[in-house]
């Protein structure tokens, strides 16, 4: 049986009182008349003065100088011709209404042509003239403007120092200097645990030490230690930082307050320090509690730059508040900031220095076996193939970030729903990680038979050349099938190094100058499509010159500042000479090994010529036809012992049109 429900209480609200006064305002202009006046049938002037001239009027009333009143005579009444008018008068509530009303123009000239009317017919019809006022209606359209007036004062006041939402959303403007932070409810939002976190082992296990300082802080302090005051999430885009903070307010069982940092930027000067004053307001009252600042270089920017303007005093005003906040004469410990950002290179030092962010924990991309716990949690919600290998897919997607991964899985759910497939299998995996690096497939692609011939030597040349050399990275497979903006692709499998070699950087330079090389060897031409491998192999040499310190004739010597706040900012740092002999570096390193891929080729031109006319044939060619034409690869690939943590950006196993990071 169901329990008897009580009956919910209406609130008030203040809208009603607005009804109420338009629709008294609308009944007071409909009966402001009375209940026994009825206008009467509407006529024509015209008709009028015919019923006037059959002597059947016995008055007229002209109202307000625009509105004729016809009163007829009892006689008159009584005609067929009116009738309608009799039955009119059985719904008026009073006797002796008008039978009949109109409108007519100019009073003057209507008044004359009715008294000589009345005058040739020798009539005894009454002329009267009355004034009709609506005193409730005079009123009302009186106060009107003034309603309003005070209603849309009273609404803006509403808004401005009422509600809306946490932190004084759009419109409140007595709200503007509050904070925008959204306060965690762990009872009524899904929660994110460090279960849910695949990889980032270190991150994690420092992570989770500052919710275990919130849960059992005794534990430390009893050592005499201090819990620190913010640790901040560094790393590339994509790799699980904010999917930490979120983790953290899964499992932390203290207030969490998460926002941007653009949050605290606004138009109006002030307003971001006032709201930095109020989010930590909030926090210490909560306290020990967490607060979360995603993209803090939004504000953390170093002070003191392009200060020209003068348009960077408002944030600079804001990043001092929150110096102060988190580390000032009154701070108070039991709050922590969590941050995140991808360019840690430009905050300010001030921010970054002991004792406000205590810890900077480096959020690295994931390596082969991050990749396979990555792979299976995103691989939960999907129906997969029975016998899919997480490891061949952690393999084939090297420098892919987690962010990547979620997109390769969704990517290889789309394309199987689209080929009508009933779970999600390896080819499907594969054709999403082509789709995401070289773009979607333009087979429809206008392409002249002569272009599509040097595409496939131009890829051919790539593979060759990249086949014969050691340190040249694995082929996974060669296609001629327009992708993107690029007529074709050599797809290769880099391998995760922690350190390059010059070896392995002048071979990687000649596998992509391979394609110009074909080009030249087989038809004594060149041509533009060699435009993104000339620059990125531009890139590589002049990082090994200027950078790594690869160069003799320079030597060892770079000019790269990693902490972005060069002191030679309007002049290079170097001599015009040193310049000089850098571009001849440059260019020395590349010549050389465009003529090493052209000599490769020349040896191998038969082979080549083999290989370019199987790609013609089939557009994508793979490991096992290469090793059909060169047979098998006699270098032998080391492997790591162990999965260790790089600590350099790894590189995507990207198609030569593209550029490879150094």
């Amino acid at each position: 049986m169901s329990k008897d429900k009580k009956p919910k209480n209406t609130k008030f609200n203040a809208y009603w009182i607005y009804g109420i006064a338009i629709v008294l305002f609308l009944a007071f202009n409909v009966f402001s008349g009375g209940l026994g006046d009825s206008s009467g049938i509407s006529t024509t002037p015209s008709q009028f003065f015919k019923y006037l001239r059959n002597g059947d009027v016995k008055k007229v009333e002209i109202v307000n100088k625009r509105e004729a009143l016809v009163y007829l005579t009892t006689k008159a009444a009584n005609k067929d011709v009116h009738k309608k008018t009799k039955k009119e008068q059985l719904f008026q509530v009073g006797s002796g209404g008008p039978s009949y009303q109109f409108e007519f123009g100019d009073v003057q000239l209507f008044q004359k042509q009715l008294e000589d009317t009345i005058q040739e017919e020798q009539l005894d019809t009454v002329l009267d003239f009355k004034t009709e006022t609506n005193a409730w209606g005079d009123i009302l359209s009186s106060l009107i403007p003034f309603i309003l007036i005070i209603g849309v004062w009273i609404f803006i006041m509403r808004r401005m120092s009422g509600g809306g939402g946490p932190g004084g959303g759009g419109g409140q403007l007595f709200n503007i200097g509050k904070s925008k932070a959204k306060l965690f409810d762990e009872k009524l939002e899904t929660k994110t645990t460090f279960e849910d976190v695949a990889g980032l082992e270190g991150a994690k296990e420092e992570i989770q030490e500052i919710v275990d300082f919130l849960k059992h802080p005794e534990k430390y302090t009893a050592l005499g230690g201090k819990i620190p005051k913010g640790a901040l999430l560094v790393g590339p885009p994509g790799t699980g930082k904010t999917l930490l903070a979120k983790a953290v307010a899964g499992e932390a069982k203290a207030p969490f307050f998460s926002l941007s940092g653009s949050d605290f930027v606004e138009m109006f000067v002030g307003v971001g320090a006032s709201r930095v004053r109020d989010l930590f307001k909030q926090a210490k009252d909560k306290s020990p509690s967490i607060i979360f600042i995603d993209e803090i270089d939004a504000i953390g920017r170093a002070r003191g730059k392009n200060n020209m303007s003068g348009s960077n005093d408002e944030r600079e005003n804001t990043l001092n508040q929150l110096l102060t906040e988190m580390d000032g004469f009154g701070t108070n410990t039991n709050v922590i900031v969590l941050a995140a950002t991808n360019r840690a290179d430009v905050l300010d030092k001030a921010l970054m220095r002991a004792g406000r962010f205590d810890r900077q924990i480096y959020v690295d991309l994931p390596d082969i076996r991050e990749r396979r716990e990555i792979f299976e949690v995103h691989l939960k919600p999907l129906k997969k193939a029975k016998n899919l290998d997480t490891d061949f897919l952690s393999k084939q997607t090297p420098g892919f970030s987690g962010a990547d991964i979620a997109n390769v899985c969704n990517e290889a759910a789309l394309i199987a729903a689209r080929n009508n497939k009933k779970a999600v299998e390896k080819q499907d995996f594969l054709d999403a990680v082509d789709r995401i690096i070289g773009g979607l497939e333009k087979k429809n692609k206008i392409i002249t038979p002569s272009e599509k011939r040097a595409v496939a030597f131009h890829e051919a040349g790539h593979a060759t050349v990249s086949w014969m050399l050691e340190h040249a990275s694995p082929l996974v497979k060669v296609t001629i099938v327009p992708r993107g903006r690029s007529l074709g692709a050599a797809w290769y499998l880099p391998e995760e190094r922690l350190i390059v070699r010059p070896e392995q950087m002048l071979d990687e330079m000649c596998a992509a100058l391979g394609g110009r090389a074909a080009e030249k060897v087989i038809f004594d031409k060149i041509s533009t499509g060699a435009l993104s491998d000339l620059e990125k192999v531009t890139k590589q040499a002049r990082a090994m010159v200027t950078v790594y310190g690869l160069s003799d004739k320079i030597g060892n010597l770079t000019y790269y500042d990693s902490s972005g706040e060069n002191e030679f900012g309007f002049s290079k740092p170097y001599s015009e000479r040193t310049a000089e002999l850098i571009d001849q570096e440059i260019s020395s390193i590349i010549e050389t090994q465009y003529e090493r891929a052209i000599k490769l080729l020349e040896d191998n031109k038969d082979k080549l010529t083999e290989l370019a006319e199987v790609l013609l044939k089939k557009e994508v060619i793979f490991k096992d036809n290469l090793e059909a034409i060169f047979g098998k690869r006699p270098f032998v690939v080391e492997e790591a012992v162990t999965p260790t943590p790089k600590k350099e950006e790894a590189v995507k196993p990207t198609p030569k049109k593209e550029e490879e990071e150094e």
